[in-house]
């Protein structure tokens, strides 16, 4: 389908039977606000599936949903071919699935082991139930080891890292509880080059071992190194879902710029002069 051949939502794909995560028919209002319409996602095991979208099209509402922070109104969630229902950020943690945002919620004060175990502190036995410092320590160490992610010391505070090391640092944390599917919220963000490529390099060895992502970007350059397959959310519906391999730069961005512009001819949203409605 050419770019200008687009018209609604892009024909649903069945998810392969192997999907970890499988988002069906799923939707959300908030009041009289159409969020999300019958949308469908999978994510297979292993796969970086990069969630495209302006503001307003329901990435971060269909991203809530999956984390747990939202309820759909309609459809289900499946992780590893069964249902659940998330009713809060815990649960779906529970079951595999948790997001690293912009903000990475690290404590810069605190060392990188401390930080790994956030939440999740290992203790030796007695009353007073003292931390295992040592033993965190040491698991810390053999973790970044294992996924090739280089810091200083894990006794060295956040706050020392750079912002390429504090990403990794938070993905490390996320990915250490044996997570099935990790939301990546914009993870290159005001990063340089040196520090990009060491985010990039991470997320395809974690991908190469077996780990599910949704990457969430702007910035389609990144989308392209980082991901398998693409999918856009626009007006709370996908429109568009197809292989890196089998698209390129130029045709998502026209494809982008032909929303744009349908949006803007049906009324939907302002032209840069300031004409049309919302």
């Amino acid at each position: 389908m050419s770019v200008t051949e687009h018209a609604g939502a892009a024909p649903a794909q069945s998810a392969p039977a192997d999907s970890v995560l499988r988002v069906e028919h799923v939707s959300k209002t908030f009041g009289a606000v159409v969020a999300l319409r019958d949308v469908n996602l999978y994510v297979k095991p292993g796969e970086v599936l990069g969630l495209v979208g302006d503001n307003g099209a329901g990435k971060s509402t269909l991203c809530k949903i999956i984390c747990g922070f939202h309820q759909p109104d309609s459809g289900r969630i499946l992780v590893e071919g069964k249902e659940v229902h998330f009713r809060s950020v815990q649960d779906a943690r529970r079951h595999g699935i948790d997001t690293v945002y912009q903000d990475l919620a690290l404590v810069p004060q605190l060392p990188i082991y401390a930080n790994l175990y956030l939440g999740r502190e290992e203790t030796l036995g007695g009353p007073l139930r003292l931390l295992a410092r040592s033993r965190m320590r040491r698991v810390a160490e053999d973790y970044l080891r294992a996924i090739k992610v280089q810091v200083p010391s894990v006794n060295a505070d956040v706050e020392t890292l750079s912002g390429g090391q504090r990403q990794a640092v938070a993905v490390a944390r996320a990915t250490r509880s044996q997570v099935k599917v990790l939301l990546l919220d914009e993870p290159l963000a005001a990063m340089g080059a040196r520090e990009s490529a060491l985010i990039i390099d991470l997320i395809k060895d974690l991908a190469a071992k077996g780990q599910s992502m949704i990457v969430i970007d702007h910035n389609y350059t990144h989308l392209f190194q980082l991901c398998d397959r693409l999918a856009i959310l626009q007006e709370g519906v996908i429109t568009f879902d197809r292989l890196v391999a089998d698209t390129s730069l130029h045709e998502l961005t026209e494809y982008m710029v032909s929303e744009y512009r349908r949006q803007v001819d049906t009324g939907r949203v302002e032209r840069a002069d300031g004409s049309g409605r919302h």
